[in-house]
């Protein structure tokens, strides 16, 4: 009796044990070594991209998508040689990437807007812009949103598909910038001395372009009287300096 149990065990040990235990070592195997395998392809792709001074969002996208890729890749060999029907489980992976896909669509959206602003490029890192209702400096560019700096340091999430369909003004894309102000001459004051004396204070102020030159010009008129326009020119980064000392001249002149 104890022969025949014996036996009957040898032969599901060789039957169903022992194939069970190899196809466990080689799934083992084949996750061991696909995880060294990928690292390997994006240490590769990592040197590659940084030799050939791809832009670092760029990069990153990149690197993401080879590791999910080549993950789902080692996964699929794996219940391959577990003996799970791969193409069943591919279906069934396709039919969940649409679900997601549906549920997360402005996710998408957002993360194919990133790809676009990347290869149009309206704005870079450090650049001023102002779209989607924010004006301020682009800290990155990310994956889902890109992060902007306000004047006054508030650090603001903007969805890149928001971005992506909305005007976007880049203040940093032109070397100068230009000045608009505007004022009102009073009763009693003689315009086209107003003007002169305007003009040559906005010419002293640091900083001022002269070329372009510095304008002022009637804009238009009122009941109270004539309305002028003062248009200086500078560079971005003085653009606030120069336009609160050209509001200090005009209150000077105009008083």
């Amino acid at each position: 009796m104890n022969q025949e149990v014996l036996s009957q065990l040898d032969s599901l040990a060789r039957l169903y044990v022992i194939p069970t235990l190899w196809k466990l070592l080689g799934a083992i195997a084949i996750w061991v070594g696909g995880g060294w395998a990928i690292r390997l392809i994006r240490a590769t792709l990592s040197r590659f991209l940084r030799i050939r001074r791809v832009d670092e969002t760029i990069a990153l996208y990149l690197d993401t998508g080879a590791d999910v890729l080549l993950k789902l890749l080692t996964l699929i060999a794996v219940l391959g040689v577990l003996g799970i029907e791969t193409t069943s489980f591919a279906a069934l992976l396709a039919a969940l990437g649409l679900a997601i896909g549906a549920a997360w669509s402005g996710l998408l959206a957002n993360f194919a807007a990133g790809l676009f602003l990347l290869s149009f490029r309206p704005f870079k890192v450090g650049d001023s812009i102002a779209a989607a209702g924010i004006t301020g400096s682009v800290r990155e560019i990310g994956l889902f949103v890109t992060t902007i700096d306000t004047p006054d340091r508030v650090l603001t999430y903007v969805p890149n598909n928001k971005l992506f369909m909305d005007n976007v003004q880049n203040f940093s894309a032109n070397p100068t910038r230009r000045v608009d102000l505007s004022a009102q001459i009073p009763p009693g004051l003689n315009l086209e001395d107003t003007v002169v004396r305007l003009l040559a204070s906005v010419r002293r102020i640091p900083n001022v372009l002269d070329h372009p030159a510095p304008r002022v010009e009637i804009l238009a008129f009122s009941a109270a009287g004539p309305v002028l326009t003062i248009r200086p020119f500078c560079r971005n980064e003085h653009y606030w300096q120069v336009y609160f000392d050209t509001n200090r001249v005009i209150s000077q002149v105009c008083s």
